[in-house]
């Protein structure tokens, strides 16, 4: 008669001695790795960063991201009953932070995927196609559009002002649109989104040295504009 295999018998066997069982060498060689790789991450992010304001913390989390990742997968395969237990906690994890550019969100994605591709022990498609990724990235990082948006900020005393500002970017630059216009008492608030013609700002100077105007500021434009 077959006697049948229940799940206390797998718990009191050798199974989980077995499959906890893994070589040091290579768990140091994973991680190794996953640093590297980190590192090569951490490098493009910060060659194609196009952002005002660059954020060192976000490029060193995305090394650690890829030694976490890789930390995990080596530790599912691993131990089955782990595995089990990670599945269910993983789930009920929720991350609630705000990712300005999406381009966050590909480097993010990248650095999970390398650690997921190590841990799993697919270290030639881990390293091939993360260099094959930060070529693409730096080669079409640096293909800027020739029509770079700009944001003019202008403070105005009223009607007569607006109009002579509104003569001077005409003749100026290549293209240019009103995004709003706050009007107080004896002010004006003008945001207009421009296209310069050429690399030269100099309009800019013209404008601010207008009679009426007290302020004008020239910026640029990330493709997001909050009302």
């Amino acid at each position: 008669m077959t006697e049948q295999l229940t799940f206390n018998d797998i718990l009191s066997s050798n199974l989980l001695t077995t499959v906890t069982s893994f070589s040091l060498t290579d768990m140091i060689i994973a991680m190794g790795l996953a640093f590297v790789l980190g590192l090569f991450i951490f490098f493009v992010y910060k060659q194609t960063y196009s952002g005002v304001m660059y954020s060192s913390g976000f490029g060193i989390s995305l090394i650690a991201m890829a030694l976490i990742t890789t930390m995990i997968i080596i530790a599912i395969g691993s131990n089955i009953i782990l595995s089990l237990g990670m599945v269910g906690a993983l789930s009920i994890v929720r991350f609630r932070s705000a990712v300005k550019d999406p381009m966050d969100i590909t480097y993010l994605f990248w650095a999970i995927s390398a650690g997921i591709v190590l841990g799993a022990g697919l270290i030639p498609l881990a390293f091939f196609g993360s260099i094959a990724i930060g070529v693409f990235l730096l080669v079409f990082s640096r293909k800027k559009s020739r029509d770079q948006p700009f944001i003019l900020v202008v403070d105005c005393d009223g009607d007569a002002t607006e109009k002579k500002i509104m003569d001077i970017l005409s003749l100026s630059v290549k293209k240019l649109v009103l995004r709003s216009k706050t009007v107080r008492t004896g002010s004006v608030e003008l945001t207009v989104e421009v296209r310069l013609a050429g690399e030269t700002s100099e309009f800019i100077n013209r404008i601010a040295t207008l009679p009426g105007v007290s302020s004008a500021v020239l910026v640029t434009y990330n493709g997001e504009y909050l009302t």
